[in-house]
């Protein structure tokens, strides 16, 4: 909340609590800052991972549950709520859901004694409907009667423009409630580019407000807001030459602060080259939203509407949007159709890597295989085409964000359960139907000028393909991959990414089976391992990747075709859950991404490297004690020469009948141990008695989220105990405590002492 506060009133909390921490006194600090002038309304929405934990309990209560927020401003509640709804990018542009209109009368009264994430959209129905007053809603919700009167002037706004004809006056007043023009078409039934004509023709345009740092008495910082409900406008427009560079919007799963870095990155890439850097953003807890970090800041939601109003306020040369992640992305192809420059790779050639068979004609072109695979829009083409390809197959629905709705089937029953479950499959929205290929996942981060082709680093994934890769540990250089391999890696990241005329940075995931490299998908923008290797390998990718983008190359600023040189150290990159805050979410690993953020470890040893990186992801990895194995039939074989290996360093086994029947054929007595309410005492009791020290668990394809697996994998969350769902990690940790039993860390080295030298130190 201190950064929403700051951001809100523009008062620099931590600047000047830091002061005071270190002895100044209010009065010293006096010229520094002024009481802020608020004469705006601010409006603060939690994002929620909903869309990914859709088995999580969604109530709302003193346990915090959401990974981001939003912020909006404007001079009206209604108007900073609706801007705040359509910041969150949950699919939804107003206070309404579109599973409402299946919903009778009833329901919509039952909902709304929930305290959930949709508790204000079913608020807003109710009122569109009639249902209650005001001041029946606040005896059931309790909420501010003022609150719940503002959102009724929404829903009666909505209410006349179903009811009456569309005339200027009503556009004025729908636009003055905060009203965007994606639901003004919807409510009207009017295409949205006749509502923005209509609008422009009758100078129904928002205003520009300044956010006043400082109750006028100085040059304010330039910090912005759009609102319908003003006569003036507070931005100067400058001459200068000048770029807007597009955020990334609230912090999600699939896409968090990585993409903020690149923004700020290429901010200051921008001011470097001497030109006016522009940001568009809505996310309060970000560095691109400190008002001193670019030229101007506009505080708006990543909307084509929202943006477009910007760009005809400020005319810039163009926009960046491969530094937003996906939302920026996603708005590239709408504000190209609106005339709007594009810096950087072109929005057909962006349409060429995520179209499923226009990239497939890039690889044809290019001689690259990947898995086999097709896109369907119908449940009769998935099965037939998954019994071509062959069980397993992953399944995914086109243009995904962190494999939201990802996963892999190994029957036709599950691909049935499915696609009647997990997607809406229509001819605009195919599912793309993947053959399994379970080999080393490897995560490549290049630069492009459309002539050469540099890439900082090759990241070898811990856990086989199959586990997304927000959620794989990743190493950097590789350690098991042969020379032969990593110059395919490197020969095919080049042919892709001139094939794709990519002007600036590109992601590409390969798998590697039988030495044979597959490509998996390639992102042309950012992504989320571009801080990490920006940070072990001390090349400025953003900053050089801007630079490409507005027409430098690569050759004048130094660098060559081809994969740099490994560093002499090792740097690891673990993912963060958040499991302890979400109950009723299975914490085993899958295609669909889980991490809510990630650290990094690094050292001239690989061990020392992954022991800093679980032990900053707060994983408690004991060093002695009793280890419960409990595998799936599939990874009985393998897991018997990893239990014997934990056996030898002194742990106790502990295992599950069936798992323990397969310990004996190697020689090792396990404990057996009763599945959940089996016997007397059994493996959840165990764990809350604290007489398990760490789970080794993975869990059968296809089984539902209740059986004993997820129960165990619950209670191992519950009661902070280290639950290892990848047998593959578990060999990684195994190594790691064999090499710490021996050695210790030694000595601490800052990071600027591993990129800038030190190498005496290995």
């Amino acid at each position: 909340s201190s950064a929403l506060a700051s951001k809100a009133t523009g008062y620099p909390i931590a600047r000047i609590t830091s002061k005071i921490a270190i002895g100044f006194t209010l009065d010293e600090l006096a010229k520094e800052i002024f009481e802020p002038a608020v004469n705006y309304i601010v409006v603060k929405f939690p994002r929620w991972p909903f869309d990914k934990f859709v088995f999580a309990d969604k109530t709302l209560g003193t346990q915090m549950k959401a990974t981001g927020e939003v912020m909006s401003i404007d001079k009206s509640f209604e108007g900073a709520i609706l801007k705040a709804v359509r910041s969150l990018e949950i699919g939804v542009n107003r206070l309404y859901l579109e599973k409402f209109a299946d919903w009778d009368n009833e329901k919509v009264l039952r909902e709304l004694k929930k305290v959930n994430d949709e508790r204000l959209f079913v608020i807003a129905e109710v009122l569109r409907r009639g249902l209650l007053t005001v001041e029946e809603i606040f005896d059931i919700t309790k909420i501010n009667p003022w609150f719940i009167d503002k959102i009724k002037n929404i829903a009666d706004m909505e209410n006349r423009l179903k009811l009456e004809d569309l005339t200027v006056e009503l556009l004025r007043d729908a636009k003055l409630i905060g009203l965007a023009d994606k639901s003004i078409s919807e409510l009207t039934g009017k295409n949205i580019k006749e509502i923005r004509k209509l609008r422009i023709e009758n100078k129904i345009l928002p205003k520009f407000k300044l956010v006043d740092t400082c109750s006028k008495q100085f040059d304010a910082t330039p910090y912005y807001y759009s609102t319908y409900r003003a006569d003036s406008d507070e931005v100067e427009v400058s001459t200068n030459r000048k770029i807007i560079v597009l955020g990334s919007g609230p912090i999600r799963i699939g896409q968090g602060v990585e993409f903020d870095y690149c923004s700020v990155h290429s901010v200051w890439a921008l001011r470097e080259m001497g030109i006016e850097a522009i940001i568009i953003n809505n996310n309060p807890e970000t560095v691109s939203t400190d008002f001193d970090i670019s030229d101007r800041l506009y505080f708006e939601p990543l909307t084509t509407e929202d943006v477009l109003n910007i760009i005809d306020k400020e005319k810039p040369e163009g926009v960046i949007v491969q530094f937003g992640g996906q939302t920026a992305i996603n708005l590239a192809a709408s504000l190209a159709e609106a005339g709007v420059k594009i810096f950087g790779t072109s929005v057909d050639d962006i349409d060429r890597a995520e179209d499923r068979e226009r990239f497939d004609e890039v690889l044809a072109e290019v001689n690259i295989p990947r898995p086999r695979g097709i896109s369907v829009t119908n449940l009769e083409d998935a099965i037939s085409g998954a019994a071509e390809i062959g069980y397993p197959v992953m399944v995914r629905p086109s243009y995904v964000l962190g494999g939201r709705a990802m996963e892999i089937v190994y029957n036709e029953d599950e691909l049935k359960d499915y696609m009647s479950r997990a997607v809406k499959v229509t001819p605009d929205h195919p599912v793309l139907v993947d053959r399994y290929m379970q080999g080393t996942e490897v995560e490549v981060d290049a630069i492009c000028d459309a002539a050469d082709v540099v890439i900082p680093g090759i990241m070898e994934h811990v856990e086989r393909a199959g586990v997304h890769s927000g959620d794989s540990i990743a190493v950097y250089p590789p350690q098991t991959l042969p020379s032969r391999v990593i110059y395919t890696i490197s020969d095919f990241t080049k042919r892709l990414a001139l094939a794709l005329h990519v002007k600036g940075l590109l992601n590409i995931q390969y798998v590697v089976v039988d030495g044979k490299v597959y490509v998996i998908e390639v992102n042309p923008r950012s992504s989320r391992t571009v801080p990490f290797l920006s940070k072990v390998t001390n090349i400025k990718m953003v900053n050089v990747a801007t630079r490409v983008a507005l027409g430098h190359t690569l050759k004048e600023m130094g660098y060559h075709t081809g994969l740099v040189e490994p560093k002499p150290y090792t740097a690891v990159k673990a993912p963060v859950f958040s499991f302890a805050k979400m109950q009723d979410v299975d914490i085993s690993l899958g295609p669909e991404m889980k991490s809510t953020g990630e650290v990094m470890g690094i050292d001239y040893h690989y061990a020392r490297a992954l022991y800093k990186a679980i032990v900053g992801a707060g994983m408690n990895i004991p060093k002695n004690g009793c280890i419960l194995f409990t595998v799936a039939d599939k990874d009985k074989d393998e897991m018997k020469d990893l239990a014997k290996a934990f056996s030898e360093l002194g742990f106790k086994i502990m295992a599950t009948e069936g798992t323990a029947k397969a310990l004996e054929t190697v020689g090792i007595k396990a404990e057996v141990v009763g599945k959940v309410h089996q016997r007397s005492v059994d493996i959840i009791e165990r764990i809350k008695s604290g007489k398990i020290h760490m789970v080794v668990n993975t869990h059968a394809p296809g089984k539902h989220v209740l059986r004993d697996g997820f129960k165990i994998r619950r209670a191992t969350v519950e009661h902070g105990i280290p639950c290892l769902t990848s047998l593959d990690t578990a060999w990684e940790v195994l190594r790691m405590l064999s090499f710490m039993r021996d050695r210790r860390l030694v000595y601490s080295l800052a990071l600027q002492d591993y990129v800038g030298g030190g190498d005496e130190l290995a």
